[in-house]
C-alpha cells in the first residue's frame, strides 16, 4: 500500500488513501501500532485514513494514535490532511473534512501553510484544579467537538527549563487523573510576552510529549483569551516542534470560532513494505 509521511509543527504522521487501498476498518488499529512504531517501521505520532464521505463534505479523515486507539480529531494532522487533499485533488483551496469529532474546514495560504478551522469547544471548565501526590495544580479543562476531545491545560513556571523526567510523570498523573473519565491530553504552558506562550503536551495515545498538539494548541488559547491573558488574535504559540498561530472570535464567554494556522511538510512518499504486516 502506498503512503505519505508528513508532518505539521513536529506532529507527525503516515497518511493511507482509502479510497484507493480499499483496506478492511478493522486492519486500522493494527497497522497504526505496526507503522508508528519507530525503531521498528516508519514511525509517526498517529496514522491518518482517507475515507469517503458520508455527510457532504470532501472526504472524510480517519485519525488513529500511535497505539492503534481512535482519535476524535488532530489539528495539525487536519492541516497536514488538508494539503493532501488539495495535492491530490480531493478538494480545492477551501475544504470541508469530516472527523469524528465533527466537520473541519481548512484553508490553503500556501504551498506549505495551512488554516484550518478547529471544532467547536462543547465544554469549558475555566477553574478545574487537579491534585497530584498532595499538590494542587490550577488547571482548565476544555473538549473541542462532539464527541469531545479532552484536553487539561495547566500553568507551569519555567517551563523551557523544567526537568524532563518530572514534568513526563506530572503529565501522565494528570493525562490519567480521575477528574477526567476520558482521560486528557495535558497542555502545559508558560506566557512568554505580549500574545506568545511556550507550551509542551503531553498525548494520550502517544502516552509522551509531542513536538507539537494543534488541538492543544486551540484549547489553551481558549482558555487564556477568556481569561484575559492572551488577545486571541493572532497567538502565537512555540513548541518543540515550531510555532502555531491561533485566532479565537467570541461573543462574551462564547467562542464563534477558532482557527489554528501553521506549517505542513511532506516528509517522504512510498510503499509500505513491511513484513510484520503480511
Amino acid at each position: 500500500m502506498k503512503f505519505w509521511k508528513m508532518n505539521g509543527a513536529g506532529n507527525d504522521f503516515i497518511v493511507l488513501n482509502n479510497l484507493e487501498e480499499h483496506i478492511p476498518a478493522e486492519r486500522f488499529p493494527e497497522i497504526a501500532r505496526t507503522l508508528c512504531e519507530r525503531h521498528m517501521s516508519i514511525g509517526a505520532d498517529g496514522l491518518m485514513v482517507v475515507e469517503a464521505p458520508t455527510q457532504g463534505g470532501d472526504y472524510k479523515m480517519l485519525f488513529f494514535n500511535s497505539d492503534g486507539t481512535v482519535g476524535e480529531m488532530c489539528g495539525n494532522g487536519a492541516r497536514c490532511i488538508c494539503r493532501y487533499g488539495y495535492e491530490n485533488g480531493l478538494a480545492g483551496d477551501v475544504q470541508t473534512v469530516e472527523t469524528t469529532a465533527g466537520i473541519v474546514t481548512g484553508h490553503r495560504i500556501d504551498q506549505r501553510l495551512y488554516r484550518i478551522r478547529l471544532n467547536d469547544p462543547t465544554t469549558i471548565k475555566l477553574d478545574s484544579p487537579v491534585e497530584v501526590d498532595g499538590v494542587k495544580y490550577n488547571c482548565s479543562y476544555v473538549e473541542l467537538g462532539n464527541p469531545g476531545l479532552p484536553h487539561a491545560v495547566v500553568p507551569y513556571a519555567n517551563l523551557r527549563n523544567a526537568d524532563e523526567n518530572e514534568l513526563r510523570q506530572l503529565g501522565r498523573a494528570i493525562r490519567w487523573h480521575s477528574s477526567f473519565p476520558k482521560g486528557a491530553n495535558v497542555n502545559f504552558y508558560e506566557i512568554t510576552g505580549e500574545d506568545a506562550v511556550f507550551e509542551r503536551t503531553f498525548e494520550r495515545g502517544v502516552e509522551d510529549f509531542t513536538y507539537a498538539c494543534g488541538t492543544g494548541t486551540g484549547s489553551l488559547v481558549t482558555v487564556l483569551t477568556l481569561q484575559g491573558k492572551v488577545s486571541g488574535q493572532g497567538v502565537n504559540v512555540a513548541m518543540t516542534g515550531g510555532t502555531l498561530i491561533v485566532d479565537v472570535a467570541r461573543e462574551g464567554s462564547a467562542i464563534t470560532d477558532l482557527y489554528l494556522t501553521g506549517p505542513t511538510n511532506i516528509v517522504a512518499k512510498g510503499e509500505v513494505t513491511d513484513e510484520d504486516l503480511a
